[in-house]
């Protein structure tokens, strides 16, 4: 039976993982895992592709990539050839290095690209290793400044907690230290179709920001000028969440627009979508709300 192609549209985001063959060590030091790595640089400066957090272990790496107009297999097939050459020549063996074809998931970036690069970091961890969440062969060093160069793209990521480098990175840090509830993979694919990402369904109706805010307003009963306000009050910030959250499903904006719109700085916008910052109950109730009128 003839495999399914792998969906590709500029900007997929894809949680890609290799495995030796035969579940076998193939990054059996750090000069394979070097080798591996210098090929990832390679071809992201030839093919044109994002990497946003990656983890070599002895027998497997996971990679998080966002291709552009490169598709992803021609990616993959470049970087494990050669390093599938490499590796034969260096023991005088020929076959397989790597399992036949890596696994690779479709992930929703707008909402789980925080939790995706929190999962693969927390490789070694649960591995048990001694370096822990600072394991030499994941990119996390990255993002904390202890690596430097231009392997890993992550300002897209820090910038959703600060525009300010060294308070992202504090932020970052402290989001790798909190507790987090592990996930299925499967967690982190898109809940919508292709189709949906690229145009919008026939006869699908979106609705504008203002008759968003407008709605939960009044089911809230509070004004838009409280809701637009710089406060640190709770039931507002939380309506606002709620505001953010309904936008993303019934709203075609931009995270930019919407950030004006609301009054509220963009990271705060991303940490919202992304989950960082934690639904609370009555959040949850403003979109029941929301919704229940809306059927």
């Amino acid at each position: 039976m003839a495999r399914k192609p792998r969906i590709h549209y500029p900007g997929a985001l894809y949680h890609v993982m290799v495995r030796g063959n035969n579940k076998e060590k193939v990054f059996l030091d750090d000069v394979h895992k070097s080798k591996y790595l210098f090929l990832l640089a390679l071809y992201k400066e030839k093919l044109g592709f994002m990497l946003y957090a990656f983890c070599i272990m002895d027998n497997h790496a996971h990679l998080l990539i966002e291709v552009k107009d490169v598709m992803l297999s021609q990616i993959m097939q470049r970087v494990q050839q050669v390093y599938t050459q490499w590796f034969n020549r260096k023991y005088s063996r020929t076959g397989h290095v790597f399992e036949q074809r890596y696994k690779a998931l479709l992930c929703d970036k707008d909402s789980y690209l925080l939790q995706l690069i929190r999962y693969i970091h927390y490789n070694p961890v649960r591995a048990n290793l001694d370096d822990g969440i600072e394991y030499k062969w994941s990119s996390h060093i990255h993002y904390i400044g202890k690596e430097k160069g231009n392997l890993v793209d992550t300002y897209n990521m820090l910038s959703m907690f600060s525009e300010n480098k060294k308070e992202a990175i504090k932020q970052y840090s402290y989001f790798m230290g909190q507790e987090s509830e592990e996930k299925n993979l499967e967690e982190f694919q898109p809940k919508i179709q292709l189709n949906d990402r690229i145009r919008k369904k026939e006869g699908e109706k979106k609705l504008s920001i203002d008759e968003i805010m407008e709605k939960v307003c009044i089911n809230e009963n509070v004004n838009i000028s409280e809701i637009i306000r710089k406060t640190r009050i709770q039931r507002i910030s939380d309506i606002r969440k709620a505001i953010v959250l309904l936008s993303e499903s019934y709203c075609n904006i931009s995270n930019t627009l919407l950030a004006k719109k609301l009054n509220l700085p963009l990271s705060m916008i991303s940490k919202i979508k992304s989950g960082v910052c934690k639904r609370t109950t009555y959040v949850e109730d403003v979109i029941r709300r929301w919704e229940g009128g809306n059927k």
